[in-house]
């Protein structure tokens, strides 16, 4: 098998791309792609079932802070008189944008791994409950709407864990990303004190994610029957 190619001015072996690079094969790190907005392209391969955790990485890092802060905000919020205030609202914000920081760390250092694709979620799903549980107690937000984006969560559990045990792939479509936005924004603003605006949001969200949930469903069902052809 042939190795390496020569490098041609020092006629030694050039030394194999490394996987953890953030250019190393894989496409090229453009303004779109680093905000997150092209997801174009197969999934880095450190993400995959089956490849290690690598805990120690700078995007997990910023992971690691996101979750030690949930409770830290739910204890500030409680604790306040009516769940409203800058305390609340600011560290609920920065845990929110974390999830954006760590992911552009990942796609700036291409440290890629199979922890930060399972815990990014769980973060995620953790501070909308934190979110609901919150303006719940202080009646911040409508209550049904709070219910049904409970409802939600457990669907989209229920979905996940069918499809690990199903062979489902189901991966994040335009309104589940889009959805998150408006979502995070409805509990800050609900917390900021600017109701009419936090419940313009909260509808905005919940709407993209039932049709996000529509559209997983539709997807799962799809591979099942693909799966099941002779």
């Amino acid at each position: 098998m042939a190795g390496p190619p020569l490098d041609r001015r020092s006629g030694r072996r050039a030394s194999p791309p490394d996987p953890a690079a953030p250019d190393a094969g894989g496409p090229r790190l453009t303004l779109r792609r680093l905000v997150g907005l092209d997801r174009s392209g197969p999934a880095p391969p450190q993400t995959l079932a089956g490849q290690p955790l690598r805990p120690w990485t700078i995007p997990n890092a910023i992971g690691f802070v996101r979750l030690a802060l949930i409770p830290v905000f739910l204890i500030v919020a409680l604790s306040s008189s009516d769940g409203t205030g800058a305390a609340p609202a600011a560290l609920f914000a920065a845990i929110a944008w974390g999830d954006y920081a760590d992911g552009i760390a990942a796609r700036v250092s291409g440290q890629y791994s199979r922890l930060g694709t399972l815990m990014d979620p769980v973060t995620d799903r953790l501070l909308v409950i934190s979110g609901v549980v919150v303006c719940w107690r202080f009646e911040l937000l409508p209550r049904w709407a709070l219910t049904v984006l409970v409802a939600r969560e457990l669907a989209m559990l229920a979905l996940g864990r069918y499809g690990q045990t199903h062979g489902v792939e189901l991966r994040i479509n335009w309104p589940g990303r889009i959805g998150v936005g408006p979502l995070m924004a409805a509990f800050f603003f609900a917390m900021a004190g600017l109701q009419t605006v936090a419940d313009v949001l909260l509808y905005i969200g919940l709407a993209l994610a039932l049709t996000a949930t529509a559209l997983y469903g539709r997807s799962g069902l799809a591979q099942l029957r693909a799966s099941t052809r002779p």
